[in-house]
């Protein structure tokens, strides 16, 4: 897939932290002050324990996932991307493991806010979480569109397995060009500014295009 045939898509449904902005999240210092053992994702393991140890430890991660919302940066090229597809018409949405409060202040720390409809934030109490594809079921419902519409653009394997469940097209972003999940992408970029390019341009099939990347 080439990036021109892929901003020909109406319907773009986002990861936030690590692609809309700057990864920051530590998340094996989270697991370690959360009392929780390395190697496992952290919403699957407080699935699994008792029901009021879980409670306290969820009120203990959204302080902590507050803490970080409140100093998120804009990633390179977001801004440019989100103006871009919203002049051209898209349908912009957001497909989060954090919570509702804390996708509000990201997207008002970085200055992103104004991009998002509140109905457009799917949070981990709106769907089950990533990367079960229910969250953007629930958007191309909501907006009208089909899978072969869509986009999912993110920076983790999670991101990519949803998209490749539902049905959409997948975006791999990873600043550091390693690309160890590119098998599961039909497009691997570096930064978002690598898809701020005019659907009307054409292009030769870019080395980032079918999950390639640079050599």
């Amino acid at each position: 897939m080439e990036i021109t045939q892929l901003l020909e898509r109406r319907y773009w449904i986002f990861d936030m932290d690590g692609t809309l902005t700057l990864a920051v999240h530590d998340f094996d210092a989270i697991r370690h002050q959360l009392g929780l053992p390395p190697g496992k994702p952290i919403l699957e393991q407080l699935a699994e324990l008792p029901q009021k140890e879980a409670r306290h430890l969820h009120q203990q991660l959204d302080m902590i996932e507050l803490a970080i919302a409140r100093r998120a940066t804009q990633a390179n090229g977001a801004i440019k991307l989100l103006e871009n597809l919203t002049s051209q018409g898209c349908q912009l949405g957001i497909l989060t493991r954090n919570n509702l409060i804390n996708i509000h202040a990201t997207l008002d720390a970085s200055g992103l806010s104004r991009y998002f409809r509140d109905e457009s934030l799917v949070s981990r109490h709106c769907a089950p979480p990533k990367p079960n594809p229910a969250g953007i079921h629930r958007l191309l419902k909501q907006w009208g569109g089909h899978p072969g519409e869509a986009v999912m653009v993110g920076d983790h394997l999670f991101d990519l397995d949803t998209g490749r469940a539902a049905g959409t097209a997948t975006v791999y972003v990873d600043n550091s060009g390693e690309f160890p999940y590119r098998e599961h992408a039909d497009i691997c970029i570096r930064t978002l500014d690598e898809l701020c390019i005019s659907p009307a341009t054409s292009c030769r099939d870019s080395e980032y295009s079918a999950g390639r990347a640079p050599a």
